[in-house]
């Protein structure tokens, strides 16, 4: 599956290969070390946000999962 932005799809393969890789290899047989794959991810990420911008995709009201929810919250 494309990304949301055509410059973005690269991108994503590339977290998606190595995220099944590590989900597969090292979580899966019980080895909980932090995924090796995040800064893939936040690159991914920046460009995808990048991306929504430009399309002018309205994303208001949509909950996101990750890191800045949580801190978000436990701020108020």
């Amino acid at each position: 599956m494309n990304s949301v932005g055509e410059a973005c799809t690269e991108l994503k393969r590339e977290y998606d290969q190595c995220f099944n890789r590590w989900f597969a290899e090292t979580f899966l047989k019980g080895e909980r070390a932090a995924d090796p794959c995040g800064q893939l991810f936040r690159r991914y990420q920046l460009c995808v946000q990048k991306a929504i911008k430009e399309k002018d995709i309205p994303i208001e009201g949509l909950e996101f999962m990750g890191p800045s929810k949580g801190k978000a919250e436990s701020s108020s």
